[in-house]
């Protein structure tokens, strides 16, 4: 038996090297050109004219064999995304690759570069971009040096504040906000003096870019009156839930008097682009680029005809500088950047892979996985310098025919950090309407807003998102300051099925309420949160706004700010139950809210508290608390880390945590894995772990 099995394995490896080796091939090449046939000898020049003679290739040949087209080394600009339809897929057994040889690098750009600047003064330089001025080809973004720079802004850092809005409403409509209105935003005179140098085209073109809790809106400003200092912006209806008040900050872009800064960048529509150069830079040793392009790839099938897009693969491909340009009514808010594009977009596709890609310098998000997609994989893919965020699965609806709900996505072991440049309420991975999908081994960084984000029903209505995994991640970075009401994993609605575990999420900062680790909100039910390292966030490690029947177990939370454990709503039914936890704390509460107050199961918990041994439960003593009824079994203890002050969780020995029946995990198994320069690509800058420590310290004083 075991000989057989032996042979029928050499077999299956001989066929499959067979049909690698038998492949079709089309190359491509930064030389090529699109009327060529596609050979090695004589290569295309874009993916599209690949597609198309892969196309031919199907239709007259009885396909046995994989089709690969083969980018050679070097650059491509891409005037267009590659489209893929039914037309383009391949099987299980000889599916279509677009592929880079292993060692090589080739890069598909969606941006020009722009040469010829000229020197106005020392500080000044200015180029005439005669697309702009005759083709209407305005731009949004610049990449200088590789770099995302910065449109000209006011003010050059930081934030300011609205004093008071006052919303006239034009047209109702049905819905819970205003369909139409006029918004009179007061505003403190000394921050206001940059509109008294408006001129007609700065009204056209800067944009007010709002931060209230967990959103953002991008308006136009309509106009401004000096006498009472406030600007006016008109579109959607203020959210009853969230609209503007006096804690909102806000920043201005986008206007040629704001352009007074090293790095920072001013377009004309006469097509004349300014920038400011910064310290060592020289017009010879500095390259422009400007998007052109808002997306790469577009999966799209035919439902109507029962056609899905099967069976293709993108393997060691870069893809970098794809623009977003906002409409000319702006962007009105949206939790988690919910109806922000991505540069991959898929819709009716069936395994489609993306393996050791990298995808760059965004105006949208990464990868969005969006209607009846199922099967599909991310894996060891680098997604950075994102106007939004990495990925996004499934619909913010949900459809009637189930066949039609994405499910079955694998992201794994991929790296998403700094994004959320242009959409800082975006998210590093979000699953809406999705179920069955696997978040698993990602590096998550330097965002805004939360890490990942599972659910898209609030409160106890039908949700299909069940049976998601989000285990292994490390999650680290967010908020700096900026937004609230976030988490490193958060979570809305009914999710049965659903596990969090194994992750380490740690440093999330939010500007007022809402930096949690773990947070489950409103609606949450039917979650498995365990074995997660939660440290260093600012409202607490875990927090649960509402839900029911959540377990919480066998988790480690460590050195929260102002409060280690947070719930909110008071409900008849059981919340959650909190058992076989670690406590360890140095500074602010224990317990926040409502935590004392609600139904739920706590017990065989340990915490310590740094600073006493008399840990408080609300304002109850731990006797008065087990006399309630709560944590009956558990202890108050120092759980024995081998240096916690370092962020060193493991056990000097394991007899204070057995008391709690608490299981050892592995926390250095989350992250991403594989060759050492992909672990060493994952691995946090300290530069900006040095300037987010800066921020936290500065808000901690301001509060």
């Amino acid at each position: 038996m075991k000989t057989q099995l032996i042979i029928s394995l050499v077999i299956i490896i001989l066929v499959s090297g067979q049909n690698l080796a038998s492949s079709q091939k089309f190359y491509l090449s930064p030389a090529g050109k699109d009327n060529n046939p596609g050979t090695i000898e004589k290569p295309l020049a874009s993916l599209t004219a690949a597609r198309d003679r892969a196309r031919e290739y199907r239709k007259s040949n009885q396909v046995g064999k994989p089709v690969e087209i083969i980018a050679l080394e070097g650059e491509y600009f891409m005037l267009q995304p590659l489209m893929l339809n039914s037309d383009d897929g391949g099987t299980a057994d000889f599916p279509l690759i677009f592929k880079a040889e292993k060692g090589t690098k080739a890069v598909f750009r969606g941006g020009i570069k722009l040469d010829g600047f000229e020197k106005i003064n020392e500080k000044l330089w200015r180029l005439f971009v005669p697309q702009v001025a005759y083709y209407n080809s305005y731009f949004e973004q610049l990449y200088v040096n590789g770099r995302r720079a910065v449109r000209a802004r006011t003010p050059n850092e930081g934030f300011y504040f609205i004093k008071n809005v006052t919303e006239t409403v034009l047209k109702k409509g049905e819905g819970r906000s205003p369909e139409l209105a006029v918004q009179k935003i007061g505003l403190d005179s000394t921050d206001a003096k940059c509109f008294k140098s408006f001129i007609s085209a700065d009204f056209q073109d800067a944009l007010v870019t709002f931060y209230h809790k967990w959103d953002n809106t991008r308006k136009r400003i309509i106009s401004f009156d000096e006498n009472s200092s406030a600007i006016f912006t008109v579109g959607g209806g203020m959210k009853p839930w969230n609209p503007l008040d006096n804690k909102t900050r806000y920043y201005v872009d986008n206007y040629k008097a704001a352009l007074d800064s090293p790095g920072e960048w001013f377009l004309e529509r006469s097509g004349y682009l300014y920038y400011i150069p910064k310290e060592g830079e020289t017009i010879e040793n500095t390259s422009f680029v400007a998007p052109v392009i808002k997306e790469f790839i577009v999966v799209q099938g035919d439902m109507s005809a029962g056609k899905r897009v099967e069976n293709i693969r993108f393997e060691n491909l870069t893809f970098e500088v794809a623009g977003y340009q906002t409409p000319p009514a702006g962007n009105e808010p949206a939790q988690a950047a919910a109806p922000v594009d991505a540069v991959m977009t898929l819709d009716f596709a069936n395994n489609i892979e993306f393996k050791n890609c990298e995808i760059a310098h965004t105006g949208n998000y990464a990868f969005w996985f969006r209607r009846a997609c199922s099967n599909c994989l991310v894996n060891q893919c680098y997604m950075h310098d994102l106007g939004a965020g990495g990925v996004k699965i499934g619909e913010t609806v949900i459809r009637p025919d189930q066949n039609e709900i994405t499910n079955n996505i694998t992201i794994h072991n991929n790296i998403i950090r700094d994004g959320g440049y242009i959409f800082p309420c975006a998210v590093g991975i979000i699953v809406f309407q999705a179920s069955d999908n696997k978040l698993t081994h990602n590096e998550i960084s330097n965002l805004r807003y939360s890490g990942i984000s599972v659910g898209w029903i609030w409160g106890y209505a039908f949700s299909p998102t069940k049976r998601n995994k989000v285990e292994f991640n490390t999650i680290h970075h967010l908020g700096w300051g900026e937004l609230c009401d976030m988490g490193g994993v958060y979570t809305l609605g009914a999710s049965e099925g659903t596990t969090v575990s194994n992750n380490i999420i740690h440093h999330v900062f939010s500007y007022d309420y809402g930096g949690w680790g773990l947070y489950t909100d409103e609606g949450s039910f039917g979650i498995t949160m365990e074995n997660n390292l939660v440290y260093a966030c600012k409202n607490s490690g875990f927090h649960q706004h509402y839900g029911k029947e959540n377990i919480i177990r066998n988790n480690i939370f460590a050195f929260n700010i102002k409060a280690q454990l947070q719930a909110t709503r008071i409900e008849e039914h059981r919340s959650f139950n909190f058992t076989n936890n670690i406590i360890l704390f140095n500074q602010g509460s224990l317990l926040s809210s409502n935590w004392h107050k609600i139904n739920f199961l706590t017990d065989n918990n340990c915490y310590w508290d740094t600073r006493t041994k008399d840990v408080r439960f609300a304002d109850q003593s731990f006797a008065d608390w087990k006399e309630s009824g709560k944590d009956i079994h558990s202890i108050i203890a120092d759980p024995l880390f081998v240096n916690p002050g370092k962020f060193d969780f493991h056990f000097k020995n394991l007899s204070v945590v057995k008391k709690i029946k608490f299981i050892p995990f592995d926390y250095s198994k989350a992250g991403v894995y594989g060759s050492e320069d992909w672990k060493k690509l994952a691995e946090s800058d300290p530069e900006m772990e040095k300037k987010f420590d800066k921020t936290v310290e500065n808000l901690m004083v301001k509060k």
